[in-house]
């Protein structure tokens, strides 16, 4: 792997046009409102939201186009759309690219209908107030939440517990041990996380920041990669890689690697927000049987259990926002909320959304209405500024294990070569 090539930073609006728009709308049509929703790997879930919208449109008279984006995908093909000027009028992103975006002057202030939806719902959760109200986006909203999200560890408890482990694993070390004890390549690869350039390979971040590393200062300033701890938690994982505890796709795998995984039988833990439960529900009712849920574990250092949000945001390009407003009002609805999340993998962002009846009767959801609530928010311990936005977007932790475990670098060369290419970030919001 072409070390340039590896960590190169993307500006944000570079593209790589070669069959990333084929599936594009054309320009919205007078009587068009287009939106683009987030996919997720739950099929009943984006029918849900697809029929809402369209039945939005039915009511008032609008033809509503919406196109469902692979979350995986929506840095890629928004960045083209803004190139190639084909924005849709609604937009559904994850936070820290709505972020970046905003820095971009590419999306619509939103806080009159940010403080109209809080209100006719109960008020915003804390997780998802503190998400899209810091101080980086200068007193401004540009996203309306519809859910928090995160990850719970899934473990295969018919495995683990004839083993001797009956109970969750309470640190990543004695998870290690417990993968140590379950692993049987190639019919069971025991820690399947991604470690690709995907939003589920940025769960290193995590991982290395419980370990006591830090992505950059207090101040949010500085990048702080080179140290003992992020060498620490590069040593732990990539023994771990070394000793054929992760599956050899690991590293390039797409959004839905873990997944496929886990639903094929095929991997000892997962992290996920809930998709894979749903599945192994209607399809593998054994599987789902024999799977517990639990918290993420500690690291040396800390417990981080990161909770983000999703929102909808209004591109400044669309010549539909009074449209758009009243689209994303409809959404918010409680009993389609209730509706949506009862197959989807989020938790609430609303305080009336607590009282959907999923958070009560799946452990999963249960899990992810924890995480809304108590959760630790954005980057902590980490600034959750434009700078920590783009270093995720730009997946420089999986990228400097890729560099250790595909193109041999030592641990040494790869934290320094990782510690530039995050310097050069950070230097760019000074």
């Amino acid at each position: 792997m072409n070390k340039s090539r590896v960590f190169k930073i993307l500006p944000l609006l570079t593209v790589l046009l070669a069959g990333v728009m084929s599936f594009a709308p054309a320009l919205a049509q007078d009587n068009t409102l287009v939106f683009w929703g987030g996919l997720i790997f739950s099929e009943s879930a984006n029918n849900a939201l697809v029929a809402r919208a369209q039945q939005w449109g039915e009511e008032n008279g609008v033809a509503v186009e919406v196109v469902m984006i692979n979350q995986n995908e929506t840095v890629q093909t928004v960045s083209a759309a803004i190139e190639a000027g084909t924005m849709p009028d609604v937009v559904d992103l994850g936070r820290d690219f709505m972020l970046l975006l905003s820095n971009q002057e590419q999306l619509v202030a939103l806080n009159d209908l940010y403080a109209e939806i809080g209100e006719a719902h109960g008020g915003w959760l804390e997780s998802a107030n503190s998400l899209v109200t810091s101080d980086d986006f200068g007193g401004n909203v540009y996203g309306i939440p519809y859910a928090t999200n995160g990850n719970v560890l899934f473990r295969r408890n018919d495995l683990l517990e004839p083993a001797g482990f009956p109970d969750a694993p309470e640190t990543w070390e004695q998870l290690g041990e417990m993968a140590r004890a379950i692993n049987d390549p190639p019919n069971v690869y025991s820690m399947s996380f991604a470690l690709s350039n995907v939003g589920d390979g940025n769960l290193t971040t995590t991982m290395l920041q419980s370990w006591g590393g830090r992505i950059a200062n207090d101040e949010g300033t500085d990048c702080t990669i080179d140290s003992e701890e992020t060498r620490a938690f590069l040593t732990w994982i990539t023994t771990a890689y070394a000793d054929g505890l992760f599956p050899p796709g690991a590293t390039t795998w797409d959004g839905a690697g873990d997944n496929t995984a886990y639903q094929s039988g095929q991997a000892g833990f997962i992290a996920n927000p809930g998709s894979v439960r749903n599945y192994l529900v209607e399809n593998d009712p054994e599987l789902a049987d024999a799977t517990l849920y639990s918290a993420l574990p500690a690291g040396p250092a800390m417990r981080i259990s990161p909770v983000s949000t999703v929102v909808r945001s209004i591109p400044a390009t669309s010549q539909k926002q009074e449209w758009a407003a009243e689209l994303i009002k409809y959404l918010a609805d409680d009993d389609f909320t209730a509706e949506y999340y009862s197959t989807a993998i989020y938790g609430p962002a609303l305080q009336n959304h607590v009282e959907a009846p999923i958070f009560s009767e799946s452990a999963v959801h249960a899990g992810l209405l924890d995480l809304a609530l108590n959760g630790t928010p954005g980057a902590f311990p980490d600034v959750t500024n434009a700078a920590f936005a783009e270093y995720q977007t730009n997946f420089l932790t999986p990228r400097m294990v890729q560099r250790i475990v595909v193109d041999g670098l030592s641990i040494d060369d790869a934290v320094a070569e990782t510690q530039a290419a995050c310097q050069d970030i950070y230097d760019k919001y000074k």
